[in-house]
């Protein structure tokens, strides 16, 4: 009898994963809230996130959290970043001390700013606080679920676990990498949707790919910024779940944060455009938690300032760009020209 694997969130990210799963030849059971999804997805093996995608009948679905996690040894948390502790303290008290938990959500708590594996951390008991890892990365839904080609990241100081996670997902087209380092992990997953939103008005405002490429480039700038004063490791930025998350959530069509950025940068205001969006973008709870964050830690984060401006301020977008354009001169790379020789013309 194969292992069972639970995953908790029926949104397209959730099932995309719980397909991997499923084709890497596990017992998957999806938790979702919604008894019409539960429904989709047991009897039409379908999943209106992913149109035109036909689900295994292997995948079962349920609406009970007990059921799905019943005798799992992991359970995969993939629902929005919001919804994290609602979920964690769902799962306190019913999972086994040796469950793996693999936080696939991406996000900073709002009022804590913490990340979603701390959530986790923070609500569940025992040894189980010792074995929450984190998987990220540039993987749109869209494309994990067609067997696309896909690298992603699984995090946890401890190697071991790191690569036990490694080994559940990985196959010959999705591929793993490990890294210890959970902080960059994460902070670089949540921060990139406020960029991601940043490229979307600097879409809807048709501005072009030099914007574009300042933006992704002067983005992971300021995403490595916050992530080195909260712990992180720089070298993290510069991997997959950094600038390869970065550019993927900047300048794909499937991108929910560009896609709102675009409707914001093309007129509407943001409760306009959230109407729109059929699902949910992390980036602008994400922008009002990093704003703060920055703010306590003194840290200059030009874009997602004027994106929070734009977002809750209701400031002109086009006016945002023009503020950012005439800021005073600056050297590229901060970290480095102090330790630069300037030589006189």
């Amino acid at each position: 009898m194969s292992e069972k694997v639970a995953v908790i969130g029926g949104g397209s990210w959730g099932t995309a994963l719980a397909a991997v799963l499923n084709n890497n030849g596990y017992e998957v059971v999806l938790r979702d809230i919604s008894e019409d999804k539960v429904k989709e997805i047991n009897d039409d093996h379908k999943n209106s996130y992913l149109p035109g995608i036909k689900l295994s009948e292997e995948i079962k679905a349920t609406t009970d959290i007990k059921e799905a996690v019943k005798g799992a040894k992991v359970v995969v948390v993939v629902v929005p970043s919001h919804i994290v502790r609602v979920v964690a303290k769902e799962l306190k008290g019913i999972l086994e001390e040796d469950t793996i938990v693999v936080s696939a959500s991406k996000g900073i708590e709002e009022n804590t700013h913490l990340r979603m594996s701390e959530i986790l951390q923070e609500e569940l008991e025992g040894k189980l606080k010792h074995n929450i890892t984190a998987l990220s990365g540039p993987s749109h839904a869209e494309e994990v679920i067609l067997n696309h080609p896909t690298t992603i990241v699984v995090a946890h100081k401890n190697r071991k676990l790191a690569e036990k996670v490694q080994d559940l997902f990985m196959n010959d087209y999705f591929r793993v990498y490990t890294n210890p380092d959970a902080i960059g992990v994460e902070l670089g997953a949540a921060v990139k949707n406020i960029i991601a939103i940043a490229a979307g008005i600097s879409a809807g405002l048709d501005y072009g790919d030099n914007a574009l490429a300042a933006l992704i480039t002067r983005g992971i700038a300021e995403v490595k910024r916050l992530g080195v004063a909260m712990g992180a490791e720089p070298a993290t930025f510069s991997g997959l779940t950094g600038l390869g998350d970065l550019i993927v959530t900047c300048a794909s069509e499937h991108s929910r944060n560009r896609r709102l950025g675009f409707k914001v940068g093309s007129g509407k205001k943001l409760d306009e455009a959230l109407a729109e969006m059929k699902m949910v973008a992390e980036g602008v709870r994400t922008a009002k938690a990093v704003h703060t964050l920055a703010s306590q830690l003194e840290i200059e984060m030009p874009i997602v300032d004027q994106v929070y401006r734009i977002l809750f301020e209701d400031k002109d977008p086009q006016q945002a760009v023009y503020d950012l354009m005439i800021r005073g001169p600056k050297h590229e790379i901060e970290y480095v020209v102090d330790c630069i020789e300037w030589k006189d013309a």
